[in-house]
């Protein structure tokens, strides 16, 4: 595809996002803030939906692995240790002509030249080191005994309550502690819709270990992730794993794979997975003077656990499932004709609607009645919508565009009035393929539970 071509996709799906209530510029009636965005009422939904199945593949259906959610703001002395106050840093340059701020890894280069991506622009600064972390102070004192940080990555709050947890769960290597949450970089130049952003949300697993066993289950997480994506419905060939070479990693980390997705605008990370040693907890037992060791009671020795680290992006997945979606194609309007479908493909599980019942005719009481027992059969066990406006062709279009996997509509077949065999029966529609087929409302929820989970 052309760069053309996958920038105009992008920008239907932006749109898309802002008109039927995924994703919403922040404080959009002041102008909108940048790097922040707000998620409407379907895209609460699909990012609940992401994070829920994450949390239950990650540790509801596994014995090795508990869960915990830390606090935002971040005792100081916890990212020195970690590194962050020294070292979280982009270099930075502002280019003079066009007042931008740059990264210094965004620079174009042309006849071995460094210049503005924006304006084409010469005239830069020197690189300058700039922290990411958003700090603030806690309490009625605004001075250096009161300085506090929002937390830059969830991870740091799991290697310090790693004892604590270790002791109340009582569990042995190897092991992992789960957290989904917010974390905060002030980054220098947000861009590419929800991908780069300022505020953001995290799925950590922070999988402890013995040191013999950190290779081989670095290699273990990566397929486990691998299939955690293609589970949600991204295709395995839009995945692609990038093994990190020793120049790029961590100075702790004796390997990382990368696990990146085509976006329309490049094939960017999404989640890294990593083996980061015993650096993490090592450096937090050293300036905190507290054992954060592992007892084994098999061998009685004493040791301080290795850690591989799958994190992934909520934001960014979230986006990624928008961009796997998406699609164009052909459907009859009412009257046969053929017109455009916009359709996201969502995988049933993800979408954020799972079904929608639609009454034939508004005005026909026993086709409403009979819709609303429908409703009200289906409500407990997943998000379903009503809707009786428009002609049933609208209705269904109206629900391609956002994803909803299944349409039911009560018609007259369902009350018995042109077939008494057909009596308490409705039309199942599949947003995909707009098959229909007819299904007895006792096997309803059955039939849609079976193909959602």
């Amino acid at each position: 595809m052309s760069d053309e071509h996958d920038a105009r996709r992008m920008e239907k799906i932006v749109s898309l996002c802002k008109r039927r209530g995924f994703i919403f510029q922040s404080s959009e009636v002041y102008g909108g803030l940048n790097g922040a965005w707000d998620y409407g009422p379907l895209g609460v939904e699909l990012k609940r939906n992401l994070k829920n199945y994450w949390w239950r593949v990650m540790v509801h259906e596994r014995d090795d692995v508990v869960g915990m959610d830390g606090s935002i703001l971040t005792h100081p002395e916890v990212l020195k240790a970690s590194g962050h106050v020294e070292g979280f840093s982009d270099p930075m340059i502002d280019c003079r002509t066009c007042k931008a701020h740059l990264r210094f890894d965004q620079l174009t280069e042309k006849k071995g030249v460094k210049q503005c991506p924006n304006c084409g622009g010469k005239d830069l600064t020197e690189p300058r080191q700039f922290n990411l972390m958003f700090e603030t102070h806690v309490g009625a004192a605004a001075d250096e005994s009161s300085i506090a940080y929002l937390r830059p990555e969830t991870a740091q709050s799991i290697f310090v309550q790693f004892k604590n947890i270790l002791e109340v769960s009582r569990k042995k290597l190897p092991f992992g502690i789960a957290q989904i949450g917010k974390a905060f970089r002030n980054e220098i130049n947000p861009r590419n819709f929800t991908f780069r952003s300022r505020e953001f949300e995290q799925m950590e697993l922070e999988y402890f270990c013995r040191a013999e066993q950190g290779m081989e289950l670095l290699d273990y997480w990566k397929e486990e992730r691998l299939k955690f994506y293609e589970n949600i419905g991204i295709a395995r060939d839009k995945l692609h794993v990038r093994t990190v070479p020793d120049d790029e990693r961590a100075f702790y980390s004796k390997g990382t794979y990368d696990i990146e997705y085509s976006f329309p605008f490049g094939c960017q990370e999404l989640e890294g997975v990593a083996y980061r040693t015993d650096y993490d907890l090592s450096q937090h037992q050293r300036a905190s003077g507290k054992s954060l060791e592992y007892f084994d009671e098999e061998t009685k020795q004493r040791f301080v656990p290795h850690v591989v680290e799958p994190s992934a992006g909520v934001d960014r997945t979230v986006l990624a499932l928008l961009c796997e979606a998406y699609a164009e194609d052909e459907a009859p309007d009412e009257k046969g004709k053929m017109e455009t479908r916009i359709v996201l493909r969502l995988h049933p599980r993800m979408s954020p609607i799972k079904c929608a019942v639609f009454p034939l005719l508004k005005n026909k009481e026993p086709l409403v009645a009979k819709a609303k027992e429908v409703i009200d059969l289906l409500r407990p066990h997943m998000f379903v919508f009503y809707d009786e406006s428009g002609a049933i062709g609208r209705r269904y279009r109206r629900q391609d565009e956002i994803g909803t996997p299944f349409g039911v509509t009560i018609d007259f077949e369902t009350l018995g009035e042109k077939n008494a065999s057909l009596r308490d029966t409705v039309t199942l529609r599949d947003r995909d393929s707009m098959k229909q087929e007819r299904v007895a409302i006792n096997d309803l929820l059955g039939t849609l539970t079976s193909r959602i989970r």
